[in-house]
């Protein structure tokens, strides 16, 4: 099966042969990366003409390119509205940034907490983008019973 992103899928099925909702061909991500802070300057949705003119986070760019160049997933998940639609894909586009899809509405105000039935791996920008390295931390996880 193919996405439109061109990348294999691979079929899922729960215990009882139902299909279950797809994965992602071995090694491959779908990284969701925010906009406003992370890879350009922190432009609040007040203040959308300065949109078109943020300074990109030269790391930024060369990285999510590499990722991308590798077969990566690289889908930019904003506070923006759709409102700001049109100026980010111009800004994103005019400034060299290889992405498969953009995602806007992203809630504002930070401290999430990301719940979902696909492993979900978090790292928080802290002012420089590189390689990503193994870190052990220690996560909230749901009670159920098991212990990885």
């Amino acid at each position: 099966m193919k996405n439109k992103f061109n990348k294999e899928l691979e079929e899922l099925k729960d215990e009882q042969g139902n299909l279950i909702s797809p994965g992602l061909a071995e090694g491959i991500k779908n990284y969701l990366i925010d906009i406003d802070g992370t890879i350009c300057d922190d432009i609040p949705n007040e203040e959308p003409e300065r949109m078109l003119t943020a300074e990109v986070y030269p790391d930024a760019l060369i990285t999510l390119n590499k990722w991308y160049d590798e077969g990566h997933i690289i889908c930019f998940f904003t506070s923006r509205t759709e409102d700001h639609r049109t100026y980010t894909e111009i800004w994103l586009r005019e400034n060299g940034f290889k992405y498969h899809s953009l995602l806007m509405g992203k809630p504002r105000g930070g401290n999430y907490h990301w719940i979902d039935n696909h492993l979900v791996k978090a790292t928080r920008y802290r002012g420089k983008f590189t390689d990503l390295v193994d870190k052990e931390v220690t996560i909230q996880v749901f009670d159920d019973g098991q212990h990885e």
